[in-house]
């Protein structure tokens, strides 16, 4: 069918197909007695397609796309990956969870050099030649729509303590009561654009309603380390994800304050600039972030979770 339509002739089309045109002529008519329908209308000087010929032929080459996409596709899958990845993360995240993933990627894939910033500032990624970042919250910015986003797993942001400090001050009943104790402010990727960082939103998880409180206290710092330590400590009550204190809160160590409440964008996500065709290595390695973090493995165990509740 596509033959004749591009040769505009039987004759044409056997030529094209190095066959002689009587088997160009029996496979149409076989074709059309199978289908019930006439594909083209044939005159002494032409041969056009039939509005069912049409139908067929668009058809048609869109089957044989598919067909030519998956040759490409297994024969990249028989091939080696190589060439160089360069990537940035946060620098707690990264270090914690995407240096080790990484690692793997590449042993898997001994091809591969891999270069990995660790930052707080998310970069100019085209412009600085980065292949994508793997970072903590969505675009909010004027680069937004030159970038490709991906969420590759969730994650939340948490308000916690340590069990001496609850012992000592008690527990806040509600948001509004975060204002009369101590509370560990972080001061990453802090500027004069963002909002205070002694400001937080806090989501409902039951009734999806949100709500800001200032809260105050006289610890701060732009490593979310330190904070965790203070908290540790007993120093006051931290906002902090889930993929940091995860192990402590299941230990024991932290405990969640106002269980209900977390704060909001706190998912895991794949942010790359936009180019007409991703790298079969990136795509690769999209894949193997997303799989690698689908089980969210900082969740906290729920036998933990009831372990806490019954004390």
């Amino acid at each position: 069918m596509q033959a004749i339509r591009a040769q505009g002739s039987l004759a044409g089309a056997a030529l094209a197909l190095d066959v002689v045109p009587s088997v160009v002529t029996k496979r149409l008519g076989a074709l059309e007695s199978r289908l019930g329908q006439r594909m083209f209308e044939r005159t002494t000087r032409r041969l056009s397609l039939t509005t069912e010929g049409e139908a067929l032929c668009l058809r048609a080459d869109s089957l044989l796309d598919g067909f030519a996409a998956l040759e490409t596709e297994l024969s990249e899958r028989q091939n080696a990956l190589s060439g160089s990845l360069r990537l940035v993360a946060t620098f707690g995240f990264g270090r914690r969870w995407v240096g080790p993933a990484v690692a793997e990627f590449q042993a898997r894939h001994p091809g591969l050099q891999i270069d990995l910033h660790l930052t707080e500032q998310l970069p100019e990624l085209g412009a600085e030649g980065y292949d994508g970042a793997v970072w903590l919250w969505s675009v909010q910015s004027r680069h937004a729509s030159d970038w490709v986003t991906r969420r590759i797993a969730r994650n939340q942001r948490v308000l916690a303590a340590a069990p001496g400090y609850l012992a000592r001050c008690g527990s806040p009943a509600d948001l509004q009561a975060l204002v009369g104790h101590e509370c560990l402010v972080t001061r990453e990727n802090a500027n004069a654009l963002q909002r205070p960082v002694d400001l937080w939103t806090l989501k409902h998880s039951r009734d999806g309603s949100t709500a800001r409180v200032r809260v105050n206290g006289a610890l701060a710092s732009n490593s979310g380390e330190m904070v965790r330590d203070w908290c540790l400590q007993g120093r006051g009550i931290m906002l902090r994800s889930l993929w940091d204190i995860a192990p402590q809160l299941a230990s024991g160590e932290l405990v969640r304050v106002l269980p209900q409440y977390a704060m909001p964008d706190a998912d895991i996500h794949w942010i790359a600039p936009w180019r007409p065709k991703t790298p079969r290595r990136v795509r690769l390695l999209i894949d193997f972030l997303v799989e690698a973090f689908r089980a969210e493995p900082w969740k906290v165990p729920a036998a933990s979770k009831a372990t806490r509740r019954n004390r």
